[in-house]
């Protein structure tokens, strides 16, 4: 039971800072409004994403969105939740990486039903280095929590060789 409401406690977290940056955005910004965080490395603009990452599919007909954007995306979430919940194995950082995927999975798909599209508004530019698309709160956790689980991966894995050998 603890287990269970460390989770349910960690998704409502991740939903409800992402949520919480969108509504200020919205409050704050006009849309397509550009302020600067750090010089022209960090900036913030107010942006809504009709489709995927970085705008992918924003271009689809209503009926492929609503599949696409909305059903698969719910399912995969609810079969992730099932997952957590019955996979007891679960390493504390792969059982947090997942809650990071599911919590920004939520907050962006709950934006998709009550808004029609997603508020969008980070975007980093380290020049030729790195950049960005503009992304959010929910991106970055969903992003996070992806890469903690490959270096969960990594871990379990040199766990097992040593094991083996």
């Amino acid at each position: 039971m603890k287990r269970n409401l460390f989770i349910t406690l960690f998704i409502v977290f991740n939903i409800a800072i992402d949520q919480i940056s969108k509504v200020w955005v919205r409050a704050n910004f006009e849309y397509r409004e550009t302020k600067s965080l750090i010089g022209d490395k960090f900036i913030m603009q107010y942006v809504e994403n009709k489709g995927a990452f970085l705008g992918m599919g924003s271009d689809m007909n209503p009926t492929l969105k609503l599949i696409f954007l909305l059903i698969l995306p719910t399912l995969v979430l609810g079969y992730v939740i099932y997952y957590i919940i019955k996979t007891k194995e679960l390493d504390r950082l792969s059982l947090i990486a997942f809650c990071c995927i599911i919590g920004g999975g939520i907050a962006n798909v709950f934006d998709r039903i009550v808004y029609g599209q997603v508020t969008d508004f980070f975007f980093i530019n380290l020049g030729g280095i790195f950049k960005t698309g503009i992304f959010n709160v929910a991106d970055l956790s969903v992003t996070t929590g992806m890469i903690m689980l490959l270096f969960s991966g990594l871990f379990s894995k040199n766990k097992k060789e040593v094991l083996e050998a």
